[in-house]
Formats: structure tokens, sequence, C-alpha cells
């Protein structure tokens, strides 16, 4: 498997069919999760481990992870329709002995992993969602993944310094968000985002 092959195989996932809105349900784009992933998997941190995909959507990144050979995946998303899709993807992956689903908020899942990886709401609708998700998987895990607006750079290198994480790995994307949406006016458009990799200082 190649990281192009990767790519390819995230492609063919169904994504949103009605995008909510309110949740930033925006489908992450199949090359920048292969990067993602193929990155991850070369620190060691997919092959063999425990892995929790917080805010899961219809599971492009936890398929990705079992794809490389992760041990087993939750899949931890409060929304029924992308769960439904996420469910159905796997079918087609024959991933499921490894896949375990978990309906509900992500704050309410505490089961200890490996590493977390994210792709969760930017917190443009509801306020400060993306640092809800930060805390969570901080709480759960030693090592973390996740994508935020570049310009929140800043204020994501305070909230790990503050709980005890050290950013080891940062890496940048032009993130194509397809018109989905009534609102939207461009076909593509394209906003900057980082992936930081995190790894807790202390873990308890």
């Amino acid at each position: 498997m190649t990281k192009t092959q990767l790519a390819v195989e995230l492609s063919r996932l169904k994504t949103f069919q009605k995008p909510k809105m309110y949740l930033e349900q925006y489908p992450t784009d199949s090359e920048i999760a292969a990067d993602m992933l193929w990155s991850a998997d070369m620190q060691g941190d997919i092959e063999g481990k425990v892995i929790a995909d917080l805010g899961a959507g219809t599971g492009i990144l936890g398929i990705g992870a079992l794809i490389l050979g992760a041990k087993k995946v939750f899949f931890v998303e409060k929304d029924t329709t992308a769960m439904a899709i996420a469910r159905e993807n796997i079918k087609n992956i024959d991933f499921s002995k490894e896949a375990v689903f978990v309906e509900g908020d992500v704050k309410s899942f505490n089961e200890k992993v490996d590493v977390v990886i994210m792709n969760p709401p930017f917190g443009t609708k509801e306020k400060h969602v993306d640092k809800e998700f930060l805390l969570q998987a901080f709480k759960i895990a030693e090592v973390v993944y996740s994508f935020h607006k570049l310009e929140t750079k800043e204020f994501i290198q305070k909230l790990a310094e503050s709980n005890q994480a050290a950013i080891t790995h940062f890496w940048s994307f032009k993130f194509p968000l397809r018109a989905s949406m009534t609102h939207h006016r461009k076909k593509v458009e394209k906003i900057d985002v980082g992936c930081w990799r995190f790894k807790r200082k202390v873990y308890k």
C-alpha cells in the first residue's frame, strides 16, 4: 500500500448526503487524510495501535487507520446519519471486527487509547468546540493528531502547553471546502489548515 493507493481507497468512501451546517460537516479531503495518516504511520502511531477517531463523521480517518493496520478504531460520532454512512463504508472494506462505533458526544467518551486522530469542527458555528475536542483527546491518549484552522495556531500552542502536551510535528494544508450548502457561492474554497501532532508530557 502506497500513500497514493491509500488516497484512492479513501476517495471511494461515501460522504455526507445532507451535511448539517451547525455541525460543520465538511468532508475531509481523501488526499489530505491519506497524507496525515501516512505521516502518522511513519511515526509508529497507526499500525498495531488502538485509536479513537473523535467526531468521526463518515469515517474516513478511522477507516484509513484500519487500512494501515490499526489494531482497533473507535468511531465516536453524535450524528446518527453520519454514523450510518460510516457503518456502510466499513462494510465495503471488511474491517468490521476492528471497528467499534460509539454514538454520542466526544466528551462522554473516556476509553483510554494509544492515539487520537480527528478533524474536529473548527468552531465557526459553535464557539470553542475545537477546544473541547482537544481537551478530551488529551484526557484519553498520549498522542493526538488534530486538524485546525491555521489562524488559530497561537491558541493551539497555548492550549497544548497548559495541558502538558508537546507539539512534536506540524503540517499545513490547503483544505478544499466543496460547495455543499445553500449559502456557498464557490464550487470549492480552499482554507489554510494545520495538522498538529501532540504528545503528552505527563500521561495518566
